[in-house]
């Protein structure tokens, strides 16, 4: 007689429901009973269901992609580990559409200092706004504002411009270029012009602040300001970048209930814009990228500043965690093989600093960095040798374009990749 994949076996031993299994027993119930178990509120009952779930043949997939969809990222991570293992093409075809994190785009080569402006911004192409083309695509587009040199408009009146089309209500991306001749003056304007547009603007989602190359200016020339009113503004914010950190606060700090990704990319973050971002209340955010950059530029913050984001949980939803752009990346690395944040992340970024084969070991013999399902360890002081270990770990390893040691940079020779 054929198994029903649905029924109880002599191996199902809790029934599924409100209690949860013990730790070396399975769920009564066959595959219903997982399903039950997989509508518990109790994280650790929805994990234990799912190795139960691999029982049940294809219907025990089906509930392991279904679960690519929990609410918690945990469940979603323990079921995609369990799928990479199967071969099945419905296993396949959903691991192709299943993103652990949504902004791939973070690992493109930084615009800023290769002398281009960015070309795609929160998963959307960026067009020039040009009053006379008006807004085509307010949507999947982000438009860009920048200061023209011809006509020396600033760009508080380009943007009053743009809330004259008449789908602004439903413009979705911003990305503010240059805002003066010259990048003389600090970002204020922006953030009031911003501000004062918030009626109007009533869809927005995504702004980008400082979207500079190095002929605009310098990154650690940028002068930025307190950014906290664009969130206080705009509660339904998601992705708030902002380039340059010389005069950079989030003050005073606030609670933004939808903001999911917060990237501060600077030549030199000072510590006292880290502790203005740590005593944020932000329980939606996803992705925290933040440039640490030169000593000689303003970056006076160091791995114990840190401490809020990689001990205290601070940040209890985050899938990507960039701490790129580093003078300290192997104390880094010392500090966080040994914290909880690796238990609950998908994307660890360390790019652009100044990591060497002793911490890259360190990374290695750590069992937490295989519950990553990407490490990016770019731009840093490896030896080919060392990037070959890392092939053995089951994690996507990108370890593109290591640098050579410069005896006239920094100590002993390494130097984070943007600074000046």
């Amino acid at each position: 007689m054929t198994d029903n994949q649905n029924q109880p076996r002599d191996y199902d031993a809790v029934l599924g429901g409100q209690s949860p299994p013990p730790v070396d027993g399975v769920v009564l119930g066959g595959i219903e009973g997982v399903k039950r178990c997989l509508s518990n509120p109790v994280i650790t009952v929805r994990i234990a269901a799912l190795s139960e779930a691999l029982k049940y043949g294809d219907a025990g997939l089906d509930v392991l992609i279904q679960a690519l969809q929990d609410k918690s990222r945990l469940v979603q991570r323990f079921a995609y580990q369990l799928l990479k293992q199967k071969t099945e093409p419905q296993v396949k075809q959903a691991l192709q559409t299943y993103k652990p994190w949504n902004l791939e785009e973070r690992f493109n080569d930084y615009q800023g200092y290769k002398g281009n402006n960015v070309t795609q911004f929160a998963n959307r192409q960026v067009l020039e706004f040009d009053a006379n083309v008006g807004i085509v695509e307010p949507v999947n587009n982000a438009y860009a504002l920048r200061f023209e040199y011809e006509n020396h408009e600033n760009l508080p009146s380009k943007l009053s411009r743009l809330l004259q089309e008449p789908n602004a209500d439903k413009l979705e991306a911003l990305v503010f270029g240059l805002w003066s001749e010259g990048s003389q003056t600090d970002s204020s304007s922006i953030v009031q012009a911003l501000v004062d547009a918030k009626q109007r603007l009533t869809n927005l989602k995504a702004v980008f602040i400082g979207d500079l190359t190095s002929e605009d200016s310098e990154i650690s020339w940028i002068q930025q300001s307190d950014v906290s009113p664009i969130l206080q503004a705009y509660p339904k914010l998601e992705i708030l970048q902002i380039r340059g950190g010389d005069r950079l606060q989030f003050s005073p700090p606030i609670r933004h209930n939808h903001l999911k990704a917060l990237i501060v990319e600077t030549g030199g973050l000072s510590r006292d814009t880290v502790a203005q971002i740590c005593n944020m209340n932000l329980p939606a955010l996803e992705h925290l990228e933040l440039w640490f950059g030169s000593e000689d530029y303003g970056g006076d913050c160091w791995v114990e500043d840190l401490n809020p984001i990689i001990f205290a949980e601070k940040f209890p939803n985050l899938v990507y965690l960039g701490l790129r752009n580093s003078q300290f990346t192997d104390e880094i690395v010392s500090v966080i093989i040994g914290s909880p944040i690796l238990d609950y992340i998908s994307v660890l970024d360390l790019s652009m600093g100044t990591l060497t084969d002793a911490g890259a070991e360190e990374l290695l013999n750590s069992q937490a960095i295989n519950n990553l399902d990407i490490l990016n360890i770019s731009e840093n002081f490896l030896s080919q040798e060392m990037i070959e270990k890392f092939s053995d770990l089951d994690v996507r390893i990108l370890a593109n374009n290591q640098k050579q040691e410069d005896e006239d940079r920094y100590i002993d020779g390494r130097y984070c990749s943007v600074s000046e």
